[in-house]
């Protein structure tokens, strides 16, 4: 005897801008759809590439009642024609669609930034994806995805591979599903020094913090071994994203004890601290030149630049030479 799957919600909210906690929850709202419908298509679309014809064209029922999972993405940059077409929607959905929301919780606009609310309102399934920016926070995903793939993880353990890996989500997933594996389920201390021994230098951490302390040999060596490695561009890209951003917070926020800073800026004590030290080196114009590095970097490697290995190097290039600018 098999059991059916129960019917997915219509309606699924993902709100939140932690780009792994997003994609795991678009992930499971298509699962969920193909458990009940195999056939089921996914299709994923920004809400700026998007009309309200085109929208209701989406949604439309089939002839052939083919289920669909459609994903309307960064909905914080929604506007109120296309907002309204959204919950006129809502109110009477297809049977067999699935519509996926994705909206970062802000926006510029009234409707943007009124969307969530009525989309709760209407019944939505909400799937929250907020940023892990407190050390407590990543500490405990850190232990949750060990628990996922059924492994156990002690507190020492949890904090020497965050110190390993550092703050992004998808190295500490892969890192501790690699662990869990490799150390027969009970994660130690030492299995993780053991497994990160001579890796820590080369992940996209060292690149970031190489570049932003001006050294360019240094900052090209640890790329480029980061690229032998096999180090996913994205990864180096966030890396050096987060350096930089981290020093202009710390920066703007003045000098000042890093323990009571820490609470205000929502990061560990010693994050702001070695920013203290690093933005010393750091004017306002050449922090202002590397945060638009940094972003034009992240669309880069996401599929902008036709050879993101070039992308990263020539950032890593640009931010060392913005290290040092005056004022």
């Amino acid at each position: 005897m098999t059991t059916q799957a129960s019917a997915p919600s219509p309606l699924v909210l993902v709100l939140g801008e932690e780009e792994l906690l997003i994609e795991r929850a678009v992930r499971s709202a298509s699962d969920a759809a193909k458990a009940a419908d195999p056939t089921a298509d996914l299709t994923r679309i920004r809400v700026s590439d998007l009309t309200v014809p085109a929208l209701a064209e989406m949604v439309s029922p089939s002839l052939f009642a083919e289920g669909r999972v459609i994903v309307l993405e960064s909905a914080h940059d929604i506007s109120q024609e296309l907002a309204d077409g959204v919950m006129a929607y809502v109110k009477a959905p297809a049977d067999g669609i699935v519509l996926v929301v994705v909206h970062s919780g802000g926006g510029r606009s009234k409707a943007a930034k009124g969307l969530p609310a009525a989309l709760k309102k209407a019944g939505a399934e909400v799937v929250e994806c907020p940023k892990l920016t407190k050390p407590a926070e990543r500490e405990s995903f850190v232990r949750n995805e060990v628990r996922r793939v059924g492994g156990k993880i002690d507190g020492a353990a949890v904090l020497a591979l965050i110190d390993a890996v550092g703050s992004d989500l998808r190295e500490l997933s892969s890192a501790a599903t690699q662990l869990v594996a490799d150390a027969g389920g009970a994660v130690d201390e030492q299995a993780v020094r053991r497994y990160h021994r001579g890796r820590a230098d080369v992940n996209g951490f060292a690149v970031a913090e190489k570049a932003v302390a001006g050294d360019k040999a240094a900052a090209l060596e640890s790329l480029r071994w980061a690229m032998q490695l096999g180090v996913p561009h994205v990864l180096v890209a966030d890396a050096l994203a987060d350096a930089v951003r981290t020093i202009a917070r710390v920066s703007g926020a003045g000098r000042g004890n890093p323990n009571q800073m820490a609470g205000e800026l929502g990061m560990p004590p010693w994050k702001v601290r070695k920013a203290q030290g690093q933005a010393r080196g750091w004017g306002q114009d050449g922090l202002a030149t590397a945060m638009r590095v940094v972003a034009r970097l992240n669309a880069e490697v996401k599929g902008v630049a036709a050879n993101p290995e070039y992308a990263l190097e020539r950032a890593v290039l640009e931010v060392v030479d913005a290290h040092g600018t005056s004022r």
